[in-house]
């Protein structure tokens, strides 16, 4: 079998699928390996570190058309090279966009979504979702503190002393977690909120003050550790309650996303007035509507004095360490694909008995088969 890495047309992706170190494992798994002609290139990974590696540097029309398996960030959108029995494997947006996938199947594709992977322990090696927003966390609190023009630690100096700035996460997930602990880094007094009473710790553990707003949330989290949507109500009294803490900050990261569906507005027009201006809010969720009402994506919003970021792919901003660590993510999952036989096999088995490749199995035999897609696309 050949795999193929082709490089990335989405726009703003300057990520790449497999690093050259993910070629090496490739090919001692015995698969042939071949990379499209600047793939790496964006990411700071040149056409001849692949080669020495041992990969076959060719054309995007040499790629699709040789290869059995292709490995990408953005699985979507699939170009006019790609041939029936091919598998595709990498970020298809499945809950939030399912309608492309009727294309995928009707030409004979097999796709299988990278951000459907479950949260087991088999799979966390292969938890694409978590180590991006790992990337997001540390870069959200770098473009908060590059736009405040404030610095985040107390300093004391000749001039007198510089008391620290006051940064509030939204969200403590994967991303929100990584923010505290980047911004605590920085020598900011950090304060966090989640709708999760079960994170109190892990927030504490950093060395950020858990904010608990009096709030029913038994149903918060779903079985795979995400949040949960809330109803409308919830909202608005959660809202009411948050003023007077944001009210008081210099920084709000909001990290708030549910699978699927759009982000809830937490941070509203009421709270951004209430701030001090100079003060900074870095939304990211941006890529799903944004959880603050000013958001608009990837634009630099200044109201009322305040600064609002909304970069919808901030792994992007930082595409070497982003890629390594997806590289490491897809390839797990590929070898679990593979199985005990390996690449000896004559294609890519699908065995829709396994858990992981039950959920992540989006298209296969002409037919969307994920149930979740099939009920969005009725």
């Amino acid at each position: 079998m050949r795999v193929g890495i082709p490089r990335e047309t989405f726009a703003g992706e300057t990520r790449v699928s497999v690093i050259p170190a993910g070629v090496a494992t490739l090919r001692k798994a015995g698969l042939d390996v071949s990379v499209e002609t600047g793939a790496g290139d964006a990411a700071g990974f040149p056409d001849s570190t692949y080669s020495a590696q041992g990969a076959q540097i060719v054309s995007a029309s040499e790629l699709y058309g040789q290869s059995d398996i292709l490995l990408k960030v953005r699985a979507m959108p699939t170009t006019n090279g790609v041939r029936p029995g091919q598998t595709v494997i990498g970020f298809a947006d499945p809950l939030g966009d399912p309608q492309p996938l009727r294309d995928v199947a009707s030409r004979g594709l097999t796709m299988l979504s990278m951000e459907l992977m479950p949260r087991i322990t088999r799979a966390q090696s292969m938890d694409a979702l978590s180590s991006m927003a790992t990337v997001a966390g540390y870069k959200g609190v770098l473009l908060a503190a590059d736009a405040l023009p404030r610095m985040f630690p107390m300093l004391m100096t000749a001039a007198g002393t510089i008391s620290p700035a006051r940064v509030f996460v939204v969200g403590a997930g994967v991303a929100g977690l990584q923010a505290i602990s980047s911004a605590r880094r920085l020598g900011a007094k950090v304060e966090a909120y989640d709708v999760r009473p079960a994170v109190k710790e892990q927030v504490q553990s950093l060395g950020a003050k858990f904010v608990e707003l009096p709030l029913e949330s038994a149903d918060a989290e779903d079985k795979g550790g995400y949040a949960k949507a809330q109803d409308e109500s919830f909202y608005r009294r959660q809202r009411e309650m948050m003023l007077k803490v944001v009210a008081g900050c210099d920084v709000v990261i909001t990290t708030a996303l549910i699978p699927g569906k759009r982000a809830p507005i937490l941070i509203t027009t009421e709270m951004v007035e209430a701030m001090q201006p100079g003060s900074v809010i870095v939304d990211l969720a941006a890529e799903r509507g944004g959880n603050c009402e000013v958001t608009r994506p990837d634009e630099r919003v200044v109201h009322h004095g305040v600064i609002v970021l909304g970069p919808t792919n901030p792994a992007a901003l930082v595409p070497y360490h982003a890629s390594q660590m997806y590289s490491k993510n897809i390839i797990t999952f590929l070898l679990h694909l593979l199985g005990k036989e390996g690449a000896k096999q004559p294609k890519l088995p699908i065995d829709p008995a396994d858990e992981i490749t039950k959920e992540t199995l989006l298209t296969h035999d002409g037919a969307v088969v994920h149930p979740r897609v099939r009920e969005l696309l009725g």
